[in-house]
């Protein structure tokens, strides 16, 4: 922190030369013996001057230069740590890449390497309050399961479904799941931090490791180095094509070269908490790191000379004067209601869009929204209200990616759901390669799809509810699920689906796959 301090406006400590001079001259006005030196003998002046009593009095102009030399400090802005951009959470985003690929079964620790993997997720975002966690699942390709949010039950539901079956690709991609997850927090302000709970990161993946710079890298192995069966979906255990038992060992060596080669933070489970307390420690420590050395505002500290400089101007009023005119105050406030007191009170130091903050923290979502005047925010707000139409309404009023991206979310939730193709689109236009949008759009055309085919259904069947989307993985031959669109949330449109979270992942990640291939 000493290192750090520095003065924002250092040109204006010229001015400290002010108090110095209102003290030297201070001192020469009072002093009598200089005044009258060349009009009166010294004998005699030493028998006509009386000195004033003894003591420790407060000159007048000693609390000037006190008052000029604090409000000099305050001005060249006093600073020794930067500033977070606006609206950034105190809390460090965090990624979790969960490696799904088939080594992730093996019982060489009970019950086995990815049922160990899922309990310390529980532990770590138990632990972080408030902190917004996004899961990536990896394999041979990697897919995001969440999207970054503060639902810690939403993350339990959805890591505790993942399973090495519903990879549509073998074999394990580590750079193409860290280049996922860079993408994930690319719209975050603030650093970020990558944990990748594996049993071994590949050779050829360093390079990519080693070219991250903005976000911290923690990985967290798996499994022993003795190694152990890996158990099949089946209930049996992968053989190779002798016919033998596979024994996966964990990478422990490449974990040691990758902390040696990229710098990235490894360590290994442990039986106890003891892993999941170090990965929050690397998480606060990468956070603390990366906005002390990125971006070039300082917090300006010199408001903090403002209560001293009160105390010292308090001295020169005259006696009894501060405090009549702090009673007439007083009394004129108290007789307003206490809203308008706190109203007032707040108008003075904060700006709307600072007070629209505040509520929306505490979860006042409908104020919240009655003070932002930033249209995002508002519309954040009046989505969080339930007030979607409201909320598509203060979106529109931005032509961003990520007010066509919340335009969409808004408008799925509200059931209009060929609009929220139109707004996904929009959004991807805008910023391609956005895999929450592009995930969004495939889940929204897919619903569009649905809703037609149910249109069609309910012209042989009228019986079947119009309000409802069947759910089919097989042509028309059953009803695998429903959801009431009115219910469905924004970003996390797999909440309220009455199917196995296992396979909405599996058939997610297929899209997607089918997707990329040219």
């Amino acid at each position: 922190m000493i290192e750090q301090f520095h003065f924002l406006r250092p040109l204006w400590l010229l001015a400290l030369l002010v108090p110095v001079l209102v003290i030297w001259l201070s001192s020469r006005s009072t002093d009598v013996r200089k005044q009258w030196k060349g009009m009166i003998e010294p004998h005699l002046l030493d028998r006509l001057i009386v000195d004033g009593a003894s003591g420790s009095r407060v000159h007048p102009s000693w609390v000037l230069a006190a008052a000029l030399f604090l409000s000099i400090i305050a001005a060249s802005g006093p600073t020794w740590q930067r500033e977070l951009p606006p609206f950034v959470e105190d809390t460090a985003p965090l990624v979790i890449a969960v490696d799904l690929s088939p080594t992730m079964d093996a019982i060489d620790v009970s019950p086995s390497r990815l049922e160990r993997a899922k309990l310390k997720i529980k532990d770590i975002i138990t632990d972080r309050s408030g902190g917004r966690t996004a899961v990536i699942a990896y394999a041979g390709s990697p897919h995001l399961v969440l999207p970054l949010t503060e639902d810690v039950s939403l993350i339990e539901t959805y890591t505790d479904a993942l399973a090495t079956r519903i990879m549509p690709v073998e074999g394990k991609d580590s750079a193409k799941a860290l280049q996922l997850a860079e993408l994930t927090l690319a719209p975050e302000d603030a650093s970020g931090t990558i944990l990748f709970l594996t049993d071994g990161i590949e050779q050829k993946a360093f390079d990519v490791f080693k070219r991250n710079t903005k976000h911290g890298i923690v990985v967290l192995g798996f499994g022993t180095a003795e190694g152990g069966p890996v158990k099949t979906a089946d209930g049996g255990f992968l053989t190779d094509a002798a016919g033998s038992r596979v024994f996966a060992k964990m990478d422990l060596e490449g974990l040691k070269n990758l902390h040696a080669l990229t710098g990235a933070d490894v360590a290994t489970m442990t039986d106890d908490d003891t892993d999941a307390r170090w990965v929050l420690q690397r998480i606060r420590t990468n956070f603390a790191q990366k906005q002390a050395s990125e971006g070039d505002r300082w917090r300006d500290m010199g408001w903090w000379a403002l209560v001293p400089l009160v105390i010292v101007f308090a001295l020169s009023f005259r006696r009894g004067w501060v405090v009549r005119t702090g009673m007439v105050l007083l009394a004129l406030r108290m007789v307003l209601p206490a809203e308008a007191r706190a109203a007032d009170f707040a108008d003075m130091w904060l700006t709307p869009d600072q007070q629209g903050r505040i509520a929306y923290e505490r979860g006042d979502y409908d104020r919240a929204a009655a003070h932002f005047i930033d249209p995002m925010w508002k519309g954040t707000s009046l989505y969080r209200a339930g007030k979607y139409q409201e909320a598509i309404d203060a979106f529109a009023a931005v032509d961003t990616p990520e007010s066509w991206y919340d335009q969409g979310n808004a408008l799925l939730h509200a059931g209009k759901l060929e609009d929220a193709v139109t707004a996904y689109r929009r959004a991807i236009e805008k910023r391609p390669n956005w895999p929450e949008a592009t995930a969004n759009l495939a889940i929204a055309e897919n619903l569009v799809k649905r809703k037609k085919d149910d249109e069609q259904e309910q012209e042989q069947d009228p019986n079947q509810s119009p309000d409802q989307i069947q759910f089919d993985d097989k042509g028309k031959q059953g009803k695998a699920g429903q959801m009431n669109i009115a219910e469905q949330t924004s970003e996390l449109w797999m909440k309220n689906i009455q199917i196995s979270p296992a396979d909405l992942m599996a058939r997610k990640f297929a899209i997607e796959v089918q997707e990329k291939k040219p």
